[in-house]
């Protein structure tokens, strides 16, 4: 019976480009910490952004925080490390936490897009069907939906055997990379399971934020006037933004032909969704979003001015 793990991570990388990938992957971590810490700062000191979309992305902002740190520690320290085992424990416990936080972060932004739906397509009753309670119910569903998720997984997965090989290739308790160790009858039914759970719940919350704004698009050109359109349609581009190169990312990962790429390649690419993603998300939110913008240039002037007096 396996007891613990060894996690591959980078080890078969060259010696001497793991420093450059340490420091690359740190100041990206670091980076998405302090985006969305700023983020999250500035919509709570920012009377003006207390409206239901920045309630939203401070939610997403904490799921990101969340993720990253559930999985990216941790790949940095195995990176300049030789010891790389992880024991079951601690496997699983990151499993949980990195499928709750990333299926809550999917959720938000599922809610996300039905806020945008609701402020472009019924902006007289945007107030009573986006009150504070309602957004305080929709955001804590979406944490209890994503910790469901999260359990359901890894309770499927470290039910069964593992009794072969016990290294992992990947720099996380990846799920697929786990279920190809386990051994028994059910392990091909328990993947197939996992997949189709997984796959369903993602493309239902993708299928809706297509959903939402098929009819944002058909509000907007309702609208008569071009610079109407554009002032609308502003409102939506970051969040579209995030949307599509989350879901992008994923998809390249996940629905990529079997045998086409090498080790090495596939964990480059893992990184992609697992750091890159939650960088750009910041980045995304705080340059496309107008007033978000103004806002953390208001807060810092504000700082700034009151250091020199």
């Amino acid at each position: 019976m396996v007891s613990e793990f060894i996690l591959v991570g980078f080890s078969n990388f060259p010696q001497h480009l793991l420093p450059a990938f340490f420091l690359l992957y740190l100041l990206m971590y670091l980076f998405t910490l302090l985006g969305n810490l700023l983020i999250m700062a500035t919509v709570w000191s920012e009377r003006s952004l207390h409206t239901p979309m920045y309630l939203f992305l401070c939610a997403l902002s904490t799921s990101e925080i969340l993720f990253t740190v559930a999985v990216t520690p941790r790949m940095l320290v195995d990176m300049l490390s030789s010891h790389r085992t992880i024991t079951f424990v601690a496997c699983a416990s990151q499993m949980f936490f990195s499928f709750t936080f990333g299926f809550t972060h999917s959720f938000l932004l599922m809610i996300m897009g039905y806020d945008r739906y609701v402020a472009i397509c019924h902006p007289l009753h945007y107030n009573v069907l986006m009150s504070t309670r309602t957004c305080a119910h929709l955001v804590s569903w979406t944490w209890a939906g994503g910790s469901v998720m999260g359990m359901m997984v890894t309770l499927i997965v470290f039910h069964l055997t593992f009794c072969g090989s016990n290294v992992i290739h990947h720099f996380v308790c990846h799920v697929l990379s786990l279920l190809k160790l386990s051994c028994g009858k059910e392990t091909s039914s328990v993947t197939l399971g996992v997949i189709l759970v997984c796959v369903t719940a993602l493309m239902g919350c993708l299928f809706l934020i297509v959903l939402s704004y098929v009819f944002i698009v058909a509000a907007i050109l309702r609208i008569p006037s071009a610079e109407g359109r554009h002032k609308t349609f502003s409102t939506c581009v970051s969040h579209l933004t995030v949307v599509i190169v989350h879901y992008s990312f994923a998809s390249v990962i996940y629905l990529k032909p079997k045998g086409l790429h090498s080790m090495d390649s596939n964990t480059l690419m893992a990184t992609t969704y697992t750091v890159f993603t939650p960088f750009l998300s910041p980045v995304i939110f705080s340059l496309r979003n107008k007033e978000l913008k103004n806002a953390i240039k208001k807060s810092f002037q504000r700082k700034f001015s009151s250091r020199s007096t």
